[in-house]
């Protein structure tokens, strides 16, 4: 098991005031009106989550035109809460108490009483960014279409076959690897392949040596295995760990000066769940897609790579049939209905949301730990705030 390294305990303690009530807009924040939004439905979508509607809701930020409008977070007890399930050993705490427990309190979802929620699923779409911004410095060379199996001895490897050696990066990215992977099972079902990994001593082969089921890029089949393997690959790759490049590439420039990424038994980053962020640092990430890969007038990532990652390449309605959630590169995508209009979003277990509406200019960040069902706060937070907006260029209503 990894411990917080020093940079992270000394933010531990300068983030009480998220952990411990509600936090007003933080100084240099705008008021809605003053950016076009109607303040009484973000009212509104507040006292809904106060009052318990959509379970354990931890932090809501919203952003527009580059400014704060609202934040507050909404405490919890999770140690009460999931108290009984934490003392009962099962598919989410296969390794008993510690970073892969869901239900310890002092990891799960923030990490030591720190304002670092963990972002779950949202990870991969971080992870995505950091290979656009690789590819942007030149660091990481190879093109999307080069096989996986050029990263991996073939002797090393079960179930090799024509189609695994036709297996790209950007199917690995597209969630379209051909793998034989059930993801599509709730995530305490210990036949859920994500779980099965979780438990592997070695992700990584676990992940490779999965026998193939479909020609790769033809079917989308939702796989935390495949995020895993861009970790592996990056370091290949770019003889870097993706950890550290992102500390030095991304978070630096963004100013994001603290954070906590989890490794797997064997000391790989987990690409696939494993990041924590603040919801403000996460919110700076959207505001970099926002703005084609810009910060302060710095490119960190080529606008080709962003115009890539949110450009639809699969249907991922089969994993929400309510809401029609396109995939891209580790991105999810939302069209609206009847129009050319495209959302996209970084989401994760739990009730982890970046979402972020070019059109609107919004950027928002849902945080939450309803790991045992509930109902999801994600379709009302989106329809409540895009439904808020009274001027569709950043200018008062």
């Amino acid at each position: 098991m990894t411990m917080p390294s020093n940079r992270f305990v000394v933010a531990s303690l300068l983030a009480a005031a998220v952990c411990t009530g509600a936090e007003a807009p933080k100084p240099g924040g705008a008021s809605p009106s003053a950016v076009g939004l109607d303040a009484t439905v973000l009212q509104s979508l507040d006292a809904r989550i106060a009052n318990g509607e959509f379970n354990n809701i931890d932090h809501l930020l919203i952003m527009r035109c580059g400014e704060r409008v609202f934040e507050r977070a909404y405490p919890h007890d999770y140690q009460m809460i999931y108290g009984t399930q934490a003392r009962t050993p099962g598919p989410l705490n296969a390794h008993g108490s510690g970073m892969y427990d869901y239900f310890d309190a002092q990891w799960h979802p923030y990490i030591h009483g720190s304002d670092l929620h963990t972002l779950q699923s949202a990870t991969k779409s971080m992870t995505s960014v950091v290979y656009g911004v690789a590819i942007t410095r030149g660091n990481f060379k190879a093109g999307l279409d080069t096989p996986v199996l050029h990263y991996f001895d073939e002797s090393r490897v079960r179930n090799v076959d024509d189609r695994k050696r036709r297996m790209t990066l950007r199917d690995l990215l597209t969630m379209s690897s051909g793998l034989d992977w059930r993801e599509d099972l709730p995530y305490d079902d210990p036949a859920n392949s994500a779980i099965a990994m979780e438990a592997a001593e070695d992700w990584v082969q676990y992940v490779i040596d999965r026998p193939m089921l479909h020609d790769p890029g033809t079917v989308f089949a939702y796989s935390s295995g495949a995020s895993e393997l861009l970790a592996d690959i990056f370091l290949k790759e770019t003889g870097q760990d993706i950890e550290r490049y992102a500390e030095a590439h991304l978070f630096a420039p963004l100013g994001i000066t603290h954070h906590y990424w989890k490794r797997t038994p064997k000391g790989m980053v987990d690409t696939e769940g494993g990041l924590y962020l603040s919801a403000s640092d996460l919110a700076k990430i959207g505001e970099l897609f926002l703005h084609d890969g810009k910060w302060r007038g710095r490119t960190i990532i080529d606008p080709g790579w962003i115009k890539d990652s949110v450009t639809p390449r699969f249907d991922g309605a089969g994993i929400e049939a309510a809401v029609n959630w396109k995939y891209g590169y580790q991105w999810w995508l939302r069209l609206h209905e009847g129009s050319t209009r495209l959302d996209f979003a970084a989401r994760g277990f739990g009730g982890q949301l970046l979402f972020v509406s070019p059109q609107s200019d919004i950027v928002m960040v849902v945080n939450g730990w309803n790991i045992l069902g509930g109902l999801p706060a994600e379709r009302t937070a989106i329809e409540q705030v895009l439904g808020a907006v009274r001027s569709q260029k950043c200018a008062p209503i």
